[in-house]
């Protein structure tokens, strides 16, 4: 057990929510009185960014936006004999289906992802952050667009923040929709008014990212996890959660749950925990068919794989991710395959066009569904979708939704193959919920 000290002190597995629900927390008079931004004081006017570096590579943290990546190595990457300037780029377009962490957090408290955002640059010498946020979010973006101005009247933002000899500046900046943006380099080129599309790499966002230049890119939970580590130090965050995968994460859960909502859990944490406790389990008189781990794009896990930990490299091991923190909880009187075709008309729609297996894949895989969903599937589109999920998977794509589509066959067609073939070779749900010959789907040539 850590020994929390300070005003921040909280329930151990509430690093992050601990404050959540205070009232007026979403003011700086409020965030101040209860020790914000004493930590970015302290970052700026007695650490060098060196320290802080070193604190957050102890501490063990792992980005929470989706691949789980050492925060601590992604930011050695920022080369330190570039001259000129260097940017923080926050990725705040959550998109991901079944995902609201962040909102959540900016919601209850802006000033502490603002507070994380100024530590990171102060930790690679950059004077300038942008918050890329969703464009849908028109209330995280009037609340952080109040507290910016909030941190320019108080001086926090501008010349000499605290009497230090920073300058420190954040910008926020509207997204228009597009679910791509939540690749890094696509939100780059959005940011920098372009298409949004990935870019090829390398040379990585790190060494050429925004306008050309040096760019960290994290998320919003990452960077609000800042302030505590660097407070109480990286040791002490490190005593929090598994022995690779650190501290806590924030995950929505939502679907057939009687609880939804957002929990701050200690990583290593079983599904069970989450779902079955956390959340109170699916209505009575059903049980948990499938969840995804991981927001829409983590491979599925069935419900006898409760027991499985949130510890992120348990959940690679066995084909899945924590990904964006989303926990979808399907039970059981609803249809794995109608459930699979809603996702891959999702990726189809949001694919941005630029790498064939993705733009075409996702489409005659949504032919394809539509099809066995209209009760004319056959054995031809079991082999059919074997193909494209092959095809969709393996790194040939330059971001990640191309396998996210391949990964929701897959892994509804592995953990539920029976319910597949009794589409398409009885044609019949099994859960009634496909409504067969009510989509005249047309045949392929």
């Amino acid at each position: 057990m850590v020994e929390l000290r300070g005003s921040h002190a909280q329930a151990r597995e509430h690093l992050l929510t601990g404050l959540f629900g205070t009232y007026g927390l979403h003011t700086l008079d409020v965030y101040r009185r209860h020790g914000g931004y004493e930590t970015l004081a302290r970052a700026l006017r007695e650490l060098e960014p060196e320290q802080i570096q070193a604190e957050v590579k102890a501490s063990g943290l792992r980005g929470r936006g989706g691949a789980g990546f050492p925060t601590g190595t992604k930011w050695s990457f920022i080369p330190k004999d570039i001259p000129g300037p260097r940017y923080v780029v926050v990725n705040f377009d959550e998109a991901e289906p079944g995902t609201s962490k962040d909102r959540y957090l900016v919601e209850n408290s802006p000033h502490l992802l603002l507070e994380g955002i100024g530590i990171a640059c102060r930790a690679i010498g950059s004077h300038q952050a942008w918050i890329y946020i969703r464009g849908e979010y028109d209330g995280p973006y009037g609340m952080l667009r109040a507290a910016i101005a909030e941190l320019r009247g108080a001086g926090i933002l501008g010349d000499r923040p605290f009497d230090s000899d920073f300058a420190l500046d954040i910008q926020l900046y509207r997204g228009h929709g597009a679910y791509i943006c939540g690749e890094e380099t696509a939100l780059l080129e959005s940011l920098e008014g372009k298409r949004a599309q990935p870019r090829s790499r390398p040379p990585f966002p790190a060494v050429k990212g925004a306008w050309g230049r040096p760019t960290l890119i994290n998320n919003v939970e990452t960077l609000a996890t800042l302030p505590w580590i660097v407070r109480h130090g990286g040791e002490a965050y490190a005593q929090f959660g598994t022995e690779k995968s650190k501290g806590t994460r924030m995950l929505s859960v939502s679907g057939n749950v009687q609880k939804p909502g957002v929990y701050e859990v200690e990583l290593g944490t079983s599904f069970r925990t989450v779902i079955m406790e956390l959340a109170g389990g699916p209505p009575e008189g059903r049980e948990v068919k499938v969840f995804w781990p991981g927001g829409s794009s983590a491979p599925v896990l069935t419900g006898s794989m409760l027991d499985t930990s949130t510890d992120l490299d348990e959940l690679a091991r066995i084909g899945s991710m924590g990904g964006s923190g989303g926990v979808i909880v399907m039970d059981d009187s609803h249809c794995i395959v109608k459930a699979a075709a809603r996702l891959l008309q999702f990726y189809a729609h949001e694919s941005c066009g630029k790498c064939t297996p993705c733009r075409v894949g996702s489409n005659w895989a949504v032919r394809t569904f539509d099809r066995i969903q209209a009760g004319r599937g056959s054995a031809v589109d079991m082999q059919i979708l074997d193909r494209i999920q092959a095809s969709l998977q393996g790194g040939r794509c330059l971001c990640g939704l191309g396998d996210s589509a391949g990964w929701v066959i897959d892994s509804t067609v592995k953990h539920f193959r029976a319910e597949y073939e009794a589409h398409c070779l009885s044609r019949v749900c099994p859960t009634g919920e496909c409504e067969f010959a009510r989509v005249e789907a047309p045949a392929v040539a």
